[in-house]
């Protein structure tokens, strides 16, 4: 028995899993299934990869925000908590269909659409995030999913202020994220049935690039809060990117970099209120996108430059070997007294 075998075997099952579920909730985009496969073989033990997975690919799905197609081709759900109904029940509130999620096959039902979010830093995030390459392969797609119930919809006053802002959402996610996937949905107060109440709707916007056989994936999500103040006739937003890439040719690098930022609007009617939040998203999204461009285009310049070590300003090796040539060698000698001792 080898010492990575032997130190396995004397770990608890629950020790395993939660050791299993932090390498899967820390896949990169689009590669857990890899990792799992690899898990599988570690392990050894079905029941402890079976439990492990149940509890991991949940997680890693709702954080990732995979998306699936409906089976008629519809539209398509985002998996995220926001959406999430039951344990493996997501709403899209744009086609008010409720779709039953395989998490461990990432299809709907036992058969379906596979997920879609199944160039060193700055070349993988543009081609992820702003020309939304993808390269993953169809599967079937199943008959799994039902029409929304009344109580899982928001109130029509809601779905005003909803489906005006999905509408100016759409378009610029389509602009920015030609691959990309959004939906709005309402956080808090969806029952509010007039002006007069505070309510809070959620945008969250998906882009990924999963291209194993080039080496790199990548992915951008962003979640904004809006939560709509009717006694202070504002609206405050708050706003979450994070950014994952990683490139693996003959080597590993891995970016995971997070921003949050706040704004506001005055709470105007529907179709306004959409414009505003939308241009509001664009702006921070916009900026941030290119400041960790250029951040990572200067990489050569300034991080790795500073990792060297650098030649003195001879621009030559130090002379390890024949250091009496230098003033400062002699200099300490003479003040320690070493010269008379020679």
């Amino acid at each position: 028995m080898s010492d990575e075998e032997e130190t396995v075997s004397q770990l608890t099952d629950k020790q395993k899993i939660e050791i299993a579920k932090w390498f899967l909730l820390n896949s990169p985009a689009g590669e857990i299934q890899y990792v799992a496969r690899d898990i599988r073989a570690v392990l050894k033990n079905e029941r402890v990869y079976r439990a492990a997975v149940a509890e991991a690919f949940p997680l890693y799905n709702k954080a990732h925000m995979i998306c699936l197609e409906f089976p008629d081709r519809s539209g398509e759900v985002i998996v995220s908590s926001f959406s999430e109904i039951d344990k493996n029940e997501y709403l899209d509130p744009r086609t008010a269909q409720v779709a039953r999620v395989d998490h461990v096959k990432q299809i709907l039902g036992t058969k379906g659409k596979v997920a879609k979010e199944t160039l060193f830093v700055t070349k993988l995030l543009h081609l992820c995030i702003r020309e939304g390459h993808n390269e993953s392969n169809p599967c079937e797609v199943c008959e799994d999913a039902r029409p929304a119930n009344d109580e899982e919809l928001s109130s029509s006053y809601i779905e005003e202020y909803r489906c005006a802002l999905d509408a100016e959402i759409i378009k610029y996610v389509s602009e920015a994220y030609p691959k990309g996937v959004c939906s709005v949905y309402c956080a808090n107060g969806k029952d509010v049935e007039e002006p007069g109440s505070d309510f809070e709707l959620v945008v969250i916007i998906s882009a990924a690039r999963h291209s194993p056989q080039n080496f790199c994936n990548g992915s951008w999500r962003s979640i904004w809060h809006m939560e709509f103040k009717d006694e202070l006739q504002i609206v405050e937003v708050r706003g979450k990117l994070e950014v994952g890439a990683h490139y693996f040719e003959e080597g590993n690098v891995q970016l995971d970099a997070k921003h949050e930022c706040k704004d506001s609007t005055i709470f105007q009617s529907p179709d306004d209120c959409a414009v505003s939040l939308t241009t509001i998203i664009r702006h921070h999204e916009t900026e941030y996108l290119n400041s960790l461009q250029v951040s990572y285009s200067n990489l050569p310049d300034t991080t790795f430059k500073d990792l060297r070590r650098k030649l003195p300003v001879t621009r030559t090796l130090f002379p390890w070997h024949n250091t009496l040539q230098f003033s400062l060698t002699r200099d300490i000698q003479k003040n320690l007294g070493l010269e008379s001792s020679k």
